[in-house]
């Protein structure tokens, strides 16, 4: 049993196929639920400005669940005959969700494909600009570039009430890692420089940070800084935490590319945050409340009985390598659901 949300206003509990909503509650208040004692979220102060909302990680093309290249170790998960491709089935069940809140746009931080085959490209663009047109903002991520396409290229800024995302393009083609080149960095000091509010920074790759922490498919808990870094480059990490230190607008930077929920702070103390993937367990979208005192990010678990048939399949994917993936994809309640302060 999970509580995988909580809001100011909600609490969502899952048990398997059991999907329990607990609406219309107090802010900062303790509730009984199923015999737990659960807290919702404070209310940042002010006014509600917005809603926004993230995906990443969709990958439409994929057919094989938990496989490492050729390595026949998994558990590998793969659609029984007769079901459609998962991607199709948690991506639906996500723009449904989303569209129930009525967003003022919609972020997509990468990995869009499987390989970046056209027919991909038009699968994401069939999901999900139908139902968001021009509030649909896209960046690519490194699946979807690994041949060197160049389909979703390129530094965004988009304006939204009470809040900016500067949405950056972190992809180097062909390579699974990221970096930060310098004109865009000078771009994103420029924005943030004549910013009238604050400012959310996002990408495709996950910043290095240094210290311990684990990571996917090693059994080293700390990730010593190297060129082949997993995510953003540290050069590049390094220079985005300081161009955050010298612009008080920006007030946090979220990815993609890993596969789980997670918060860490870089020195200037800056949230620097990662969110689950749509693709699989457990399955997830992010939600973010803007208000005039802060914003709070909800992380909703898709919850179609479809979505659900598909995502608890893979709670164990890479178990054969020693990974705890239930653990590594879900974090804990406060790396999902949190309120990112105003500087």
């Amino acid at each position: 049993m999970d509580v995988t949300t909580v809001a100011d206003d909600l609490i969502v509990v899952h048990d398997g196929f059991t999907v329990l909503r607990v609406e219309n509650l107090e802010p900062n208040t303790t509730y009984d639920v199923m015999g737990m004692a659960v807290t919702t979220m404070a209310r940042p102060p002010g006014e509600l400005l917005c809603r926004f909302a993230t995906v990443n990680d969709v990958h439409f093309g994929e057919t094989e669940c938990g496989r490492v290249d050729d390595d026949p170790n998994g558990p590998i998960q793969r659609p029984e005959p007769g079901e459609p491709p998962y991607p199709e089935t948690m991506n639906r069940s996500a723009m449904h969700e989303i569209a129930s809140i009525e967003p003022a746009a919609v972020i997509v931080k990468g990995d869009l494909t499987q390989d970046g085959r056209p027919h991909e490209f038009a699968a994401f663009e069939d999901c999900y600009r139908p139902a968001f047109g021009n509030r649909l903002h896209v960046v690519r991520g490194n699946h979807d570039a690994y041949k060197g396409q160049s389909s979703y290229t390129g530094d965004q800024w988009i304006e939204l009430p009470g809040v900016a995302i500067a949405l950056l393009d972190t992809v180097i083609p062909r390579h699974t890692t990221g970096a930060l080149g310098v004109h865009q960095l000078d771009w994103l000091a420029h924005h943030a420089a004549s910013a009238d509010r604050p400012v959310m920074v996002m990408g495709h790759h996950q910043q290095w940070l240094g210290g311990p922490h684990e990571h996917l498919g090693t059994g080293d808990a700390r990730q010593h800084r190297a060129d082949d870094y997993f995510g953003l480059h540290p050069d590049s990490s390094d220079a985005l935490a300081e161009v955050a230190a010298r612009h008080r607008r920006i007030v946090a930077y979220t990815a993609g590319h890993t596969h789980r929920h997670r918060v860490r702070l870089m020195p200037c103390g800056v949230p620097s945050v990662e969110v689950g993937c749509v693709k699989d367990f457990p399955g997830a979208w992010a939600e973010y409340r803007v208000y005039e005192g802060g914003i709070t990010q909800v992380m909703h678990r898709i919850s179609s009985l479809e979505a659900l048939g598909w995502s608890e399949r893979c709670r164990h994917l890479y178990s054969d390598f020693g990974v705890n993936y239930e653990a590594y994809a879900l974090g804990t309640l406060d790396q999902r659901c949190f309120t990112i302060p105003l500087r």
